[in-house]
């Protein structure tokens, strides 16, 4: 009790008579062992930004462009893209640029400043380069809940049969939303590619429509994001763009060159936090799960053989009576092969 009263000191809390007592050579308190520091390899969890991760996100100065009501999901259509490995670097000089002239740029969806991240060119990469973009094929919208398995019927009905086709960025664009409360640093698809992505939009648009649903833009300018800022700052981010895009602007406005070129393999759904395959590739977060899923396929195909091959040898069995011994088709006398076996005749199999 002594070693325990030594620890705290006294307080205003103990009893008139602990307070008197008298404490002869007071033992100090147990010390408990230091624990050793964890792994440094634990203190970064796979597929983050370490040391970046503690920075405040959704810090409060963004603005939400519905707001949340129960029952609500934000339903997004898009196009889910990937910068090309050997392109990276080249992208990311240019953002170091932008962000040294721009205040206030974070990377969009992780939200964080860009400008911390200028002193590591990998984290850079990573961070800003390395990860899924996507090009928005509908508003970005709240449903009910019992909208969700109409809208994603519908809207593979309408998507279901896609060809692959090549999509060309070529342009860097400064964007804002309706509300002007973000501006959009992005990559804008102007060229290749550029025809199938406005079918594509028409067609979410029909289902959007269908649900009641604000359509998308009149005239949509597919394109992804790479950065944004707070508020409208589209006149400064312009500059740096315009001072960009000069050296590659040919005659009639247009790019002489692409800045990288990804494939389309499929559309995606995302409601809340699930995402729907509605056409191309499925999805999975990783390759232990793609060969997991093959082999369920393969297994289904397999089933699905066996099964087909038992309706096509199956014979239809003449009825008999009470303890007759059953009659195997194709053992009658004269129906037998050269070695005694029933002759194969396969038989259709009537319903």
């Amino acid at each position: 009790m002594e070693a325990l009263i030594a620890s705290y000191g006294e307080t205003s809390s103990d009893s008139e008579s602990d307070s008197h007592a008298p404490v002869d050579n007071p033992s100090p308190p147990p010390t408990a062992p230091l624990l050793p520091p964890p792994p440094i390899h634990l203190l970064n969890a796979p597929n983050t930004l370490g040391t970046f991760d503690y920075l405040e996100r959704n810090t409060g100065s963004r603005i939400r462009s519905f707001p949340h009501i129960e029952g609500n999901y934000a339903l997004h259509v898009y196009i889910p893209v990937f910068i090309p490995s050997e392109r990276k670097k080249e992208l990311a000089r240019f953002l170091r640029k932008a962000a040294s002239l721009v205040q206030g740029l974070h990377v969009v969806d992780i939200d964080v400043p860009l400008l911390t991240l200028l002193k590591d060119e990998e984290k850079l990469v990573q961070a800003a380069l390395g990860r899924e973009f996507h090009i928005s094929l509908g508003r970005t919208v709240p449903i009910r809940v019992h909208q969700i398995d109409s809208v994603v019927a519908m809207l593979r009905q309408k998507l279901q049969f896609q060809k692959r086709y090549l999509i060309d960025f070529n342009k860097w664009e400064v964007f804002v939303n309706d509300d002007k409360s973000r501006t959009f640093l992005s990559i804008e698809n102007t060229t290749g590619g550029l025809a199938e992505i406005t079918k594509q939009i028409q067609a979410v648009n029909e289902v959007y429509k269908l649900h009641n649903l604000p359509e998308f833009y009149k005239d949509p300018r597919p394109h992804i994001s790479i950065a944004w800022a707070v508020g409208d700052i589209t006149q400064s981010l312009k500059r740096v763009v315009e001072g960009e895009m000069k050296t590659h602007i040919k005659v009639g406005g247009l790019s002489t060159r692409c800045m990288f070129t990804c494939k389309f393999n499929n559309i995606v759904c995302k409601v809340g936090n699930k995402t729907y395959n509605i056409c191309g590739l499925e999805l999975f977060s990783s390759k232990q799960e793609q060969i997991s899923a093959l082999i369920k396929e393969a297994e289904k195909i397999k089933q699905t053989n066996v099964k087909d091959e038992s309706l096509m040898v199956c014979r239809r069995v003449k009825p008999r009576l009470i303890g007759e011994q059953p009659s195997i088709p194709g053992t009658e006398q004269g129906n037998l092969g050269q070695y005694g076996d029933p002759i194969d005749e396969k038989r259709e199999v009537q319903p």
